[in-house]
């Protein structure tokens, strides 16, 4: 598969990033003084936690409402997502004066939930998987004809995601290894993707739940696994098969995907929370979590903090999630 040829070349890279910034921010890459001593390696952390509507989500969505023609926007967009990608293009809609339907599990976070419904968007309920929620987001959008906006699995919305990879390269020069949280796949492919256009020799390494490794069995595999059940704290980790044009970047631009634990995920949030003074939901913590567990060489690294829609005190007080 030629990527040149799915919108992923590198001028639709450059040419995404005119249009994120039109609702996303440049996130700050901070330095982290704690996990450097504590791991023996220069770490900074790349606070997508801090992004408009609260994670990296917001480019992808972004870039994708920007690139609709009148006619698409005039009917409305629809998509389904366990929360920070429904919350991106609730926002994403909003700034475009245009109608927005979201499908959430039925566990999705409160938080997530009154999010997306405070930027305007309608949201719908559907079943705890991520395949219900697929399912019932595709039957609203043909009969409402609305243009669905993928979660991951699209150019446009990896092209978006790739500019937090372009930021990391700028502001980190010397960066050897960026870890990434892995769900569908949509951003590691935009990183990844962009470290191998832009700068060669970086190690993009991939970081899920280990009872969410569908990325990690699906490269051994060699073709996208669907995992018979999903189960991980990490709520925006879980869908339960990753995207077939995320599993193609991966398996070209990514050098491995690694699996933490919950109690590994829980100790990294709640370390962020206390010691970096950062607010982390689980699924963006798994990176500090690889580090903390030493499942990961330290080089000069960047680890990316995916999101922060999340409730303080529940990072103090964890319990399970449903399986997808």
């Amino acid at each position: 598969m030629s990527l040149e040829h799915e919108g992923l070349s590198p001028g639709d890279l450059r040419e995404a990033r005119q249009r994120v910034y039109r609702g996303a921010r440049v996130t700050p890459l901070l330095p982290s003084e704690t996990l450097t001593e504590r791991c023996g390696g220069r770490i900074a952390l790349k606070c997508e936690n801090l992004q408009s509507g609260g994670a990296f989500k917001m480019r992808g969505a972004t870039n994708f409402i920007a690139r609709l023609g009148e006619a698409r926007r005039a009917g409305g967009v629809i998509t389904y997502s366990s929360g920070n990608h429904a919350i991106a293009v609730a926002a994403a809609a909003r700034r475009a004066g245009i109608a927005a339907v979201v499908v959430m599990p039925e566990t999705a976070p409160p938080v997530k939930v009154e999010r997306a419904r405070s930027l305007g968007a309608a949201v719908v309920f559907a079943g705890r998987t991520s395949l219900e929620r697929k399912a019932r987001a595709e039957q609203i959008q043909k009969e409402r004809d609305l243009t669905m906006v993928p979660p991951f699995d699209h150019p446009w919305i990896i092209a978006g995601q790739a500019t937090c990879g372009v930021e990391i390269l700028e502001a980190m020069p010397d960066v050897g290894t960026i870890l990434v949280p892995v769900g569908g796949g949509g951003l590691i492919a935009g990183i990844a993707l962009a470290c191998g256009y832009h700068r060669a020799g970086i190690r993009v390494v991939g970081v899920e739940p280990e009872g969410a490794a569908k990325m990690s069995a699906s490269l051994k595999a060699g073709t996208p696994v669907t995992l018979p059940e999903a189960r991980s704290i990490a709520d925006g980790l879980i869908p339960s098969r990753p995207g077939d044009l995320t599993f193609a970047i991966a398996s070209k631009y990514v050098a491995e995907v690694i699996t933490v634990p919950d109690d590994a995920i829980r100790e990294a949030a709640s370390m962020l929370l206390r010691t970096e003074h950062l607010l982390v939901e689980w699924s963006g913590a798994v990176g500090v979590a690889a580090l903390l567990g030493g499942w990961v060489p330290v080089t000069p690294a960047a680890v990316v903090l995916s999101g922060g829609n999340a409730d303080a005190a529940a990072l103090l007080d964890a319990r399970p999630v449903p399986s997808v």
